[in-house]
């Protein structure tokens, strides 16, 4: 959403994370995937501190967010690979239309 000037609109949002309360600006549009990723961030956050009540929010919130990254970064590994092997199989493909409109031109 734009406001008269063309600015993007930010609306707060409140999170709840580790029983305290944050809030975070950002697009109506983005609300529900915020949510979402503080929902994830909490769950994750809480599996962390497990029974051990006494560990450091600061802590946990570091080993969150290293879990985190490096979840997306084996995700991003993962697309990459599989991006190549669409090129891979797209450049196949277009040697074998190559080769086959080739031969119709030689009349083969």
């Amino acid at each position: 959403m734009s406001n008269s000037t063309g600015e993007r609109t930010s609306i707060p949002v409140a999170i709840t994370i580790m029983d305290r309360e944050y809030t975070v600006g950002c697009e109506p549009s983005e609300k529900d995937d915020l949510l979402e990723a503080a929902a994830t961030l909490d769950r994750k956050m809480r599996e962390i501190r497990g029974a051990n009540r006494m560990a450091a929010v600061d802590r946990v919130m570091i080993l969150a967010a290293l879990n985190c990254v490096s979840e997306m970064q084996a995700l991003q590994r993962q697309q990459q690979g599989r991006d190549a092997e669409i090129a891979r199989l797209l450049t196949s493909l277009n040697d074998k239309l190559d080769a086959h409109s080739l031969q119709g031109d030689l009349g083969v």
